[in-house]
């Protein structure tokens, strides 16, 4: 009689055993080796965010007020080397932005555009 519980606490003490080493293997491949599986979906959920808030109304709406802000300092700005790095700012922080969205205004189009023409051949100057 002795010998069966013997018995039955060994099975029982081994199947918790493989059961918890179950366990560890399961959570080491789904997040064994640096969360492999955050890694490989993290970066497309932060992508598909971004592009969200990209063509929300309030990106686009500050994108443009933003833009004004700089066109407006450009063209009250006096001094030449003081212009040259504002276009440099306006081009850069307008070169990443959709242009041809409804919400642009047409002449912040031609102004950025203009100033695009103007790095291109730095003799002309029409603001």
């Amino acid at each position: 009689m002795g010998g069966s519980n013997v018995s039955s606490t060994k099975s029982i003490v081994l199947w918790s055993l493989g059961a918890l080493l179950a366990v560890l293997a399961l959570v080491w491949i789904f997040q064994g080796n640096d969360f492999f599986v955050y890694k490989f979906f993290a970066p497309r959920r932060v992508e598909v965010q971004r592009q969200v808030f990209e063509e929300s109304r309030s990106f686009n709406q500050g994108m443009v007020q933003e833009l004004e802000n700089m066109r407006f300092e450009y063209v009250k700005t006096q001094d030449s080397e003081a212009k040259e790095a504002m276009a440099s700012i306006i081009l850069h922080r307008a070169s990443g932005y959709n242009l041809n969205d409804p919400v642009v205004p047409a002449d912040l189009r031609s102004f950025i555009d203009e100033l695009k023409r103007e790095s291109l051949n730095p003799t002309l100057n029409s603001y």
